[in-house]
C-alpha cells in the first residue's frame, strides 16, 4: 500500500489541469465550429493525461539519475526517489506503462477521430504524438537532456500551448480554419511557460549549481520581468482573438479571471524561493479556468 501512495505521489497529479487546459480549449473551439464526437474528446484528454503523467515520473527519475533531486537542496515538495520511498527501477517499470498507455491512448483518439489509420491527417497527429512522448521522456532524461540546457520554455510553450490547442483541434475538426488560432495557442503556450518559470525561480538557487534555466541565465529580478510579460503577451493574443471573431460578451467570459492572474503577478513580484511554490498551482488553475472559461464562452454563444 506504501508503494501504491509512492505511485500516486509521482504522478504529480496537481500538474494536470495545465496539461488539459490547451487541449480544452482547443476541443471546445472546435465545438464552437464544428461538432465534436464524445469520444474523440475523451481519448484526446486521457492521452493528454497519460502524456503529463509520463513526463512528471521522467522528470523524477531524470533529476535523480543526474543527481539534482537532493532533498537538502529542495525549495518545492519532495519526491519519493529523494526521500527512498521508490527505486529508480520501479520508475523505469512506471515509465514503460505510461509509453504505452500514451500509445494506446493515441491509436483510439486517432481511430475514432479518422477512422483509419493511415489518413494523412492520423499520420500527423501520430507523428506528433510520438514527438510529444519523446519529447515528455528528454526534459531531464538522456545525455544532453534540454530542460538543463535552458530549452524548457521553449519545449513547454510548443508542446502546451501551440501542439495543444491547434492539435487538439485538428484532431476534432480535421483542418485548421484559421490562422488566427494561433492567438489563443499562443496565450495557453505563454501562461504554461509561466508555471515553468516560477518553478525555476524558486529554484535558481539550487538549479545554478548543475542547469542553465532562464531564470540562472538572466538572474531573478529579470526572470520576473519576463514572468510579466508572459502573463502580459498572453492576455493581449487572447483579446486580439476575441476581437477578430463575431462579437460576443460571451466570448469574454474568460475575462472574469483576471484578477487571479493580477494577484499571482503581485505575489510573484513579492516573493522569492520557497515561498514562491503557493504560486505554482495558483497559475495552474488560474490558466485552467482561462481556458475553460474561453472555450465555455464560445460554445454557449452558440445556445
Amino acid at each position: 500500500m506504501n508503494k501504491l501512495s509512492s505511485c500516486v505521489t509521482a504522478m504529480r497529479l496537481r500538474t494536470l489541469p495545465l496539461s488539459l487546459a490547451g487541449v480544452s480549449l482547443g476541443l471546445m473551439l472546435a465545438a464552437s465550429d464544428y461538432m465534436l464526437r464524445p469520444w474523440v474528446a475523451f481519448f484526446t484528454l486521457l492521452t493528454t493525461a497519460f502524456l503529463q503523467i509520463l513526463s512528471n515520473v521522467a522528470n523524477e527519475l531524470g533529476d535523480f539519475l543526474h543527481g539534482t533531486d537532493r532533498e537538502a537542496d529542495r525549495q518545492g515538495p519532495s519526491y519519493t526517489l529523494s526521500k527512498g520511498l521508490l527505486t529508480a527501477r520501479d520508475f523505469k517499470v512506471m515509465i514503460l506503462v505510461y509509453v504505452l498507455l500514451c500509445v494506446a491512448g493515441g491509436l483510439a483518439m486517432i481511430w475514432f477521430s479518422f477512422g483509419t489509420f493511415f489518413d494523412y491527417g492520423a499520420v500527423i497527429i501520430a507523428l506528433m504524438g510520438l514527438a510529444a512522448i519523446s519529447g515528455a521522456m528528454k526534459y531531464t532524461l538522456g545525455r544532453r537532456p534540454y530542460g538543463y540546457r535552458g530549452l524548457g520554455d521553449l519545449y513547454v510553450f510548443m508542446f502546451f500551448g501551440i501542439v495543444a490547442v491547434l492539435g487538439s483541434y485538428f484532431v476534432a475538426s480535421h483542418e485548421i480554419r484559421t490562422w488566427i488560432l494561433l492567438l489563443p495557442a499562443i496565450s495557453v503556450g505563454c501562461f504554461s511557460v509561466g508555471v515553468l518559470n516560477v518553478n525555476n525561480i524558486r529554484d535558481i538557487k539550487s538549479d545554478a549549481l548543475t542547469r542553465r534555466t532562464i531564470p540562472v541565465r538572466i538572474g531573478e529580478r529579470n526572470a520576473k520581468i519576463y514572468h510579466t510579460a508572459l502573463i502580459v503577451f498572453g492576455w493581449a493574443c487572447m483579446f486580439v482573438y476575441v476581437s477578430m471573431r463575431m462579437f460576443d460578451w460571451w466570448h469574454y467570459l474568460f475575462a472574469v479571471t483576471l484578477p487571479l492572474f493580477v494577484i499571482h503577478l503581485v505575489q510573484v513580484w513579492r516573493h522569492s524561493g520557497k515561498a514562491l511554490d503557493p504560486q505554482l498551482p495558483q497559475l495552474v488553475i488560474s490558466t485552467f479556468l482561462f481556458a475553460f472559461l474561453a472555450g465555455f464562452g464560445f460554445i454557449v454563444y452558440l445556445l
